[in-house]
Order: C-alpha cells, then sequence, then structure tokens
C-alpha cells in the first residue's frame, strides 16, 4: 500500500508541473512588461548589469585615462553623457594615440588639431574643469581654432587652463583676455601659457581667485605683469621663462600666500624686486646677472643662482644677496667664471645644510680665482652637511702642485661638525683645490664620505654606450693624470678609516693616460 501510495504521489506531481510552470513563465513575462511599463513611462532605458546612480557612472568614466573614457563613450549610452560633461580634459598627441610612428608631423598635427576641434565641439560645455591643450607639436595653429575652443571652457566655469603652443614659432597668438570676465574670473585658479601674447587689463577682481601662473615665451608687460600680481591675492606660484619684454618684476606685498618665484632666461629682465614675506623657494636664471632686492626674504629656504655669461655670480651671492636670505637651507650657485675670490663675512647661514656650486669655465676657470676661498661658505654654515663642487673646463691654468715644492698654505682651524658628503667633480690639480681639499679632511670630524672625480663626470667607461666613451683630447686626459697623482701623493695619506674615498678618472680601456 506504501508503495501504492508513493506511485500515485508521484504520477499527481507529473501532471501538476507543466501546469505550474506555464503560470510562472506567465508571471515572470508579466513582470517584466510591467517593468516596461514603468520605463517608459519615466523616460528612462533599462541598463544591463548593475543599475547604478549617474554620479557613480561617472566618476568612474573620471577615472579612466582619456582614450579609454572615449571608447567607453563610443558603446556606452551612459559614458556618453558622461563624456559630453567630462570635468578633466588633457588633449596631446601621447593621450590621443598619436605617437608620430612613420606619420609625417604635418599630417600628425592636422590629425591632432582634427580630434581637438571634435572633442571640444561636442563638449555639452558642462561641468568641465580642468583643460590641458598640449599643442607644442604643431608648428602653427590656426587661431580660428583656439577662439572656437577657449570660448567653451571659460562657459563651463573651467578651473586649470593649459595652452602649451610650439616654442618654434614666435608668439603671435593674443590670448583672448576678455573671456576671463564673461563669469570665469572668479573660479580660474591655474593658468599655464606659452607661445601668446598676453595683455591682462585692470578689471576689478579678475584674478582674485588665481593660485598658480606660468608664463613660457609669453608676451606681457612690466606694468601688465603688476597689474595682475596686485589683483591676485591668493597667488601661490610664479613662473617667468623667456618672457622677454620683461624688463622688471615687482612683487607686491599683498600676496602673502606667494611661496615660488621662478623667473628664468627673460632676456630683458634687470631686476627683481620682492615684497612678498613668505617665498620659500626662489630660483633665478638667465644670460646675465640681475639685481636681486627683497623686502622679506627671511622665509626663503631654497634658492638657485644662475648666470650662463656674466662671472663672479658666487661673489655676488655671498656678498650681496646671502646676508638677506639668512634662513636659507639648499643653495645651487652657477657661474660661468669667477675673477674675484670669496670673501670671509661674519654673515652666518644657520640653517644651510645642501650646497651646491658649479664653476662653468668656456675654456678655463681665471687663475686669479682661489678655490680655498670656498671655505668662506663653510666656515659659516655650522649645519652645513653635504657640500658638492663641479668644475667644467677644457684647460686648466692655474698652479699645478705637481711638481710645485712650496709649503701649503693652512687656514685657521674651524671645525664643520655637521659636514658629513664632500663631492668635487672635475677635479684638478690645482694646488688651491688641494689645499681646499685637504682643509675639509683636517678640519671636519663628521666626514663620512669624500669623492674625487677628475674626469668632470662625463667621460667614465660605459660599456653599453655603443663605439666606447666620449672622445678626450690630449691635454685634457695629461691633467686628469696629475690630479690623480695628486690624490695618490697629498690626500690618500691623510684619509681616516672611517671616511670612504671614491676616486675616478677617466676610462683606461679607451683613454690612454699619457705620463708626462
Amino acid at each position: 500500500m506504501r508503495l501504492m501510495s508513493r506511485k500515485r504521489h508521484r504520477q499527481r506531481r507529473r501532471r501538476r508541473t507543466p501546469h505550474d510552470g506555464l503560470i510562472a513563465s506567465f508571471c515572470k513575462k508579466k513582470c517584466s512588461l510591467r517593468q516596461q511599463d514603468d520605463y517608459s513611462q519615466s523616460g528612462a532605458r533599462p541598463r544591463p548589469g548593475l543599475d547604478l546612480p549617474e554620479d557613480i557612472y561617472r566618476h568612474i568614466h573620471a577615472l579612466m585615462p582619456l582614450r579609454e573614457a572615449a571608447r567607453a563613450a563610443c558603446v556606452s549610452h551612459t559614458f556618453l553623457q558622461s563624456w559630453r560633461c567630462c570635468r578633466n580634459l588633457t588633449l596631446s598627441k601621447e593621450t590621443l594615440g598619436l605617437n608620430g610612428n612613420g606619420i609625417d608631423k604635418d599630417e600628425m598635427a592636422r590629425d591632432l588639431i582634427s580630434k581637438v576641434d571634435g572633442i571640444l565641439k561636442n563638449h555639452s560645455g558642462v561641468g568641465m574643469k580642468k583643460l590641458e591643450l598640449n599643442l607644442y607639436c604643431c608648428r602653427k595653429v590656426d587661431h580660428c581654432y583656439l577662439n572656437s575652443w577657449l570660448p567653451i571652457a571659460f562657459r563651463a566655469g573651467i578651473e586649470e587652463l593649459t595652452m602649451l603652443l610650439s616654442l618654434i614659432s614666435e608668439a603671435e597668438y593674443n590670448f583672448p583676455c576678455s573671456l576671463l570676465f564673461s563669469g570665469s574670473e572668479k573660479s580660474i585658479r591655474y593658468l599655464k601659457l606659452s607661445s601668446c601674447v598676453f595683455r591682462p587689463t585692470a578689471e576689478l577682481d579678475c584674478w582674485r581667485r588665481l593660485k598658480e601662473l606660468w608664463l613660457t615665451n609669453v608676451l606681457i608687460t612690466d606694468d601688465e605683469l603688476e597689474c595682475l600680481l596686485s589683483d591676485s591675492s591668493m597667488l601661490e606660484l610664479l613662473w617667468l621663462f623667456r618672457c622677454n619684454e620683461i624688463v622688471r618684476v615687482k612683487i607686491p606685498c599683498q600676496l602673502q600666500r606667494l611661496s615660488f618665484l621662478r623667473a628664468g632666461q627673460c632676456r630683458k629682465l634687470q631686476e627683481i624686486e620682492s615684497n612678498a614675506p613668505n617665498i620659500s623657494t626662489f630660483d633665478i636664471g638667465g644670460s646675465n646677472l640681475v639685481k636681486i632686492s627683497f623686502g622679506g626674504a627671511l622665509q626663503v629656504k631654497n634658492m638657485t643662482i644662475m648666470c650662463s655669461y656674466q662671472p663672479n655670480v658666487i661673489w655676488y651671492t655671498r656678498t650681496k644677496l646671502m646676508p638677506s636670505v639668512l634662513n636659507v637651507e639648499t643653495l645651487h650657485i652657477s657661474s660661468c667664471n669667477e675673477m674675484i675670490s670669496t670673501p670671509t663675512l661674519p654673515s652666518k647661514f644657520l640653517h644651510l645644510k645642501y650646497l651646491h656650486i658649479t664653476l662653468n669655465g668656456n675654456e678655463a676657470i681665471s687663475p686669479a680665482y682661489d678655490y680655498l676661498s670656498l671655505v668662506s661658505f663653510l666656515v659659516a654654515s655650522p649645519c652645513l652637511e653635504t657640500f658638492i663642487f663641479v668644475v667644467q673646463q677644457t684647460d686648466m691654468k692655474h698652479d699645478s702642485i705637481v711638481g710645485d715644492i712650496s709649503h701649503l698654505r693652512q687656514l685657521p682651524e674651524h671645525c664643520h661638525d655637521n659636514l658629513k658628503s664632500v663631492t668635487m667633480v672635475g677635479f684638478c690639480s690645482a694646488k688651491s683645490m688641494v689645499e681646499l681639499t685637504l682643509h675639509i679632511i683636517k678640519n671636519t670630524s663628521s666626514l663620512q664620505c669624500l669623492t674625487l672625480d677628475t674626469s668632470f663626470g662625463s667621460y667614465g667607461c660605459s660599456v653599453d654606450k655603443p663605439g666606447g666613451c666620449n672622445p678626450m683630447r690630449r691635454d685634457i686626459i695629461k691633467e686628469a693624470h696629475r690630479a690623480l697623482l695628486a690624490i695618490r701623493t697629498h690626500v690618500e695619506g691623510i684619509i681616516p678609516s672611517r671616511v670612504m674615498l671614491n676616486v675616478s678618472g677617466p676610462c683606461s680601456r679607451c683613454h690612454v693616460v699619457e705620463r708626462d
């Protein structure tokens, strides 16, 4: 009976299954139709996969690289809407996949401009915060394109704008400053321009939120720059490079937040007057020495002074400039030559920890310069930890210590308690340079590493380089041998055991060091 009962139960279940399946299928179809009716009434389209909020999709899209974001927009309606409201656009040959391999440069430039034009004209003009136009590979860009692209960005309330045009061509494009007064003057915070004419006017509040200003190969006058700076109370960084109309840069005291100031290769620049109280990094470089005056330079921590043609930069920095930047911690000095030895002065640099000095002589450093006078910096810097001295010359005119039987000079003893690393590149057999080295060894109890490179740092052996090392003139090879002989004779014997001595010279495989 139990077996018959189970058999009848299985038969009833089989007869009931098709009917139940039809009911389940009908319910599922009805549910899907009801969902479609709901979508049709709301105007939205059903999304496959996860149904996430719109802002989540936009955030995901914003994290994609530009090329992947564009490809996603081609296959997804959701990402297409996000693409038309893209917040950050970096448009260059690299981001657009135009590497130029096997492509004519003019053809690549036309392709780049065409792609940029299509992207910007299809942008909705909503939500754009950053636009970077890297068109440096285009020899010339039709101004009509720039005049049509920039209004799209400014209407969107852009905050960061970078427009890099070719540095080969002259600055011809007049940047439309009037766009800055069309509602975006309250949002522009980062402006980087190159190879254009920039004529800011004295409009109220036009730069009051600007934080960073980068100008490269830009035509702007002294008065225009001063007008711009006087309205930029929130400015934190100012970069001027090859701005050849500027003669005098005046930094007003209103720039309380300005911490970085750099001016380089501005051909006509003669003077920089800064009254900004909180500049921590100051860089100046060019062909000529520029008059520098600080009204509030106590906060300068990092300073770089470079000059390509005018000599005595080391002397000027030590005597005229350093007394006004007593709190400097990192100092780079580069001079084309020195005619005057560095004097010893009472001023102290109690915070200087890193000192890098480069002497770049066209042929030879003037024999009138006494290398031993650099002790002036060491004595004035009790916290100095690293000293790097680079001499670049192709002819040594100083008196060589090789064969000289006169006594070596010794300065009064002074203990450099914190100096740990000393590097001399371009070490030669000049008597005053050896005297400087000996002074450091004998007066630096904290010294850990001494590196002496007689090959100017560029003639070392390179196994992987085709053709071997760079060629060296015969007289340079002979001087390198004299420098090595001076090290063996006067330096190696007095090196304490705690100090690691590193000596390098020309490659013995590629350069035969001839003896006198």
